[in-house]
């Protein structure tokens, strides 16, 4: 096999020389300074590591290479349903940046490495998602994004793959969960307001209770409220005045009234 390998590539050579000029526009390539180069001879991965950027030669008929872009890759996972790990349906989409860490793995290790991200992302979304709660996966999105990340750093790490960064886009609830959540949310609400306005109602009354406090040690308070009461209400220009009385005013003609009822009876 050696002999034959010599003699394919001595015939590449003198092909070359044969053909010259115009077989520099077979063997001299260029690569952009995102991209690199991995060349195969005669099936046979070249050793040196991937070309590039730049120009790099080839050997016609018996060389053969391959592109690898190394910029960072953006793909959106699809919308996947799944259950939760409190047995609630859930639909949740993400985007994944990946770029090439290694270009000979990237060819050599895997057909297809773009196809091959794709579907394990879609895998290990659903399987992360399986083991998270329903308030975690709509309050907690950065450890989903995190851990989903960890998991698939590790899987394409042999491929020559880097997971830069997952984010999760959107979680999607059934419209049977969106209206109870709504629901419980509303009574929730319900309940803090009343609490509110029943600590206001006792506030206000133990203020009543100290503003009476005060009022009874001097008599001439309530007088001056009295008056202070009559001038706020002239202030609005009505023509209905309420004068109060003193309860115990009204209570000593009321005596006074039985009183004589009974003395009547008798």
């Amino acid at each position: 096999m050696a002999c034959v390998e010599f003699a394919a590539t001595l015939g590449s050579v003198l092909l070359m020389i044969v053909t010259f000029p115009l077989s520099l526009f077979w063997s001299f390539k260029v690569v952009q300074e995102y991209e690199r180069a991995v060349i195969f001879r005669l099936g046979r991965l070249r050793t040196g590591g991937a070309r590039g950027p730049g120009i790099f030669f080839v050997l016609p008929c018996i060389d053969s290479y391959c592109k690898v872009d190394l910029r960072t890759v953006s793909f959106d996972v699809p919308p996947q349903e799944a259950l939760t790990k409190d047995s609630v349906t859930v639909t949740v989409d993400a985007v994944v940046y990946y770029r090439i860490r290694d270009p000979l793995n990237a060819v050599v290790k895997v057909t297809n490495y773009s196809n091959s991200t794709r579907l394990l992302a879609m895998t290990t979304l659903r399987n992360i998602l399986g083991t998270r709660n329903l308030a975690e996966v709509l309050s907690d999105r950065e450890a989903i994004s995190h851990a989903m990340q960890t998991s698939l750093d590790v899987a394409t790490d042999p491929w020559g793959v880097k997971v830069e960064r997952v984010e999760i886009k959107d979680v999607s609830l059934p419209q049977q969960l969106q209206r109870a959540m709504a629901a419980e949310a509303e009574a929730s609400r319900e309940a803090r307001a009343k609490v509110i306005a029943a600590e206001g109602e006792m506030k206000a009354s133990r203020a009543l209770k100290e503003a009476a406090d005060v009022i009874q040690q001097s008599p001439a308070a309530i007088q001056l409220r009295y008056l202070q009461t009559l001038n706020n209400i002239s202030a609005e220009k009505n023509s209905t005045i309420i004068f109060p009385l003193p309860i115990d005013l009204v209570s000593y003609f009321v005596n006074l009234k039985s009183g004589s009822e009974a003395s009547q009876v008798i």
